[in-house]
């Protein structure tokens, strides 16, 4: 009875530490996914970029589904393709001057949000 009551304590004591280590492990896996989804979309919009004329305005490429009048659209099924991730996980993604300046990337039942940051310092990834 004494050892049985022994390894129950021990469970006790490690089943919280496990599940910790099971969130922060799920949480590295979408931060890494997202990653993954921005620098895929970076290339396209540089891809495309690079193909604009040079009289082109700022605001030329767009992120979405579809074709946008006047505008060069990167879609997000390329974007996930280049990526290897789920089409329907990249929830919005936004591009300004030539640069990815957002992302959103939901995947079982996290969204972790991408934000460029500012004067070209290092992006953050918010996982909620």
């Amino acid at each position: 009875i004494v050892v049985l009551v022994i390894l129950a304590i021990l469970a006790a004591l490690l089943i919280p530490a496990l599940t910790g280590y099971i969130n922060k492990a799920k949480e590295k896996s979408i931060v890494a996914e997202t990653r993954q989804a921005v620098m895929a979309a970076q290339t396209l919009v540089d891809e495309a970029y690079g193909k604009l004329d040079l009289t082109a305005a700022d605001d030329a490429i767009e992120i979405g589904t579809g074709a946008v009048e006047g505008k060069t659209v990167v879609k997000i099924s390329d974007i996930a393709t280049l990526a290897e991730v789920k089409e329907a996980n990249i929830t919005s993604a936004t591009v300004k001057a030539g640069k990815v300046t957002g992302l959103v990337y939901t995947n079982d039942g996290k969204t972790c949000t991408y934000t460029a940051g500012t004067d070209g310092g290092k992006g953050t990834y918010d996982v909620k």
